[in-house]
């Protein structure tokens, strides 16, 4: 039986990298984008082989529709037809009030976080779909809990490009309901990644209903189970891992 092929953009690091060593325990060749930290994406890659899986790390602007393009063609030619697809492929920016933010911060977020996830979509409903010859998949976007609160005076930039992703999972999933691929999100709250700045997590703590924040490992579950066939009734919906935040 041929073994499932995951693509996960922004594998090498944090919830990414979680989710591709998990995935490499539970039997997927895993296909792991990075943008500029090679040495990251070959310790994953390292890390899905030592469990018995099969890895790959691939370069690729995931903010770029060619290189979007390229590390999805390159994935399949890889391992051959896409079965899953993870989008962990996120930024933040500096944190400020919106009325301190530059427009930079502002469009390099959106044009990552939003139109990369956007474009992402596409790509997998071109290669999944039935409609387009596929044979069906399962994807997972990363959304965040900054969108449903707002982000006030850190990243109400980043909460919007999020939102973003919120609304296209529930669109994408019903487009394609009939065409053999399930779309969902996941939201994690605060978590220990190094997507955190520095004391962020420390000063967040005594406010998080569990006393503590989450960690990648145990966002990935969550990951997993919705690629995974337990959760072959559940599309269009989003999952929050926030510790009741």
């Amino acid at each position: 039986m041929p073994r499932p092929v995951l693509l996960i953009a922004g594998g090498s690091r944090g919830i990414g990298a979680a989710t591709a060593r998990l995935a490499g325990e539970r039997g997927y060749d895993v296909a792991v984008n990075y943008k500029t930290n090679s040495n990251a994406a070959a310790s994953v890659v390292k890390a899905v082989e030592k469990s018995g899986g099969t890895a790959v790390a691939i370069q690729g602007d995931m903010a770029l529709e060619s290189d979007i393009e390229r590390v999805f063609e390159t994935a399949t030619d890889t391992f051959g037809s896409l079965t899953h697809f993870v989008h962990s492929s996120g930024i933040i920016g500096e944190a400020s009030r919106l009325d301190e933010a530059n427009s930079r911060t502002i469009r390099e977020v959106l044009e990552v976080d939003t139109f990369g996830a956007l474009l992402c979509l596409r790509a997998c409903m071109r290669r999944m779909s039935t409609r387009h010859g596929g044979k069906g998949g399962a994807v997972v976007m990363l959304s965040s809990m900054a969108a449903p609160l707002g982000g006030a005076n850190e990243c109400v930039w980043y909460a919007a490009a999020k939102a973003g992703v919120d609304s296209m999972v529930i669109g994408a999933s019903r487009e394609v309901a009939k065409e053999g691929i399930r779309i969902n999100a996941v939201t994690p709250g605060v978590i220990e990644t190094d997507i955190q700045p520095p004391g962020r997590v420390e000063r967040l703590i005594p406010m998080l209903p569990m006393g503590r924040a989450g960690q990648a490992d145990e966002v990935a579950e969550a990951v997993l189970f919705l690629l995974s066939d337990s959760a072959s009734y559940i599309n269009g919906a989003n999952l929050r891992v926030s510790g009741a935040r």
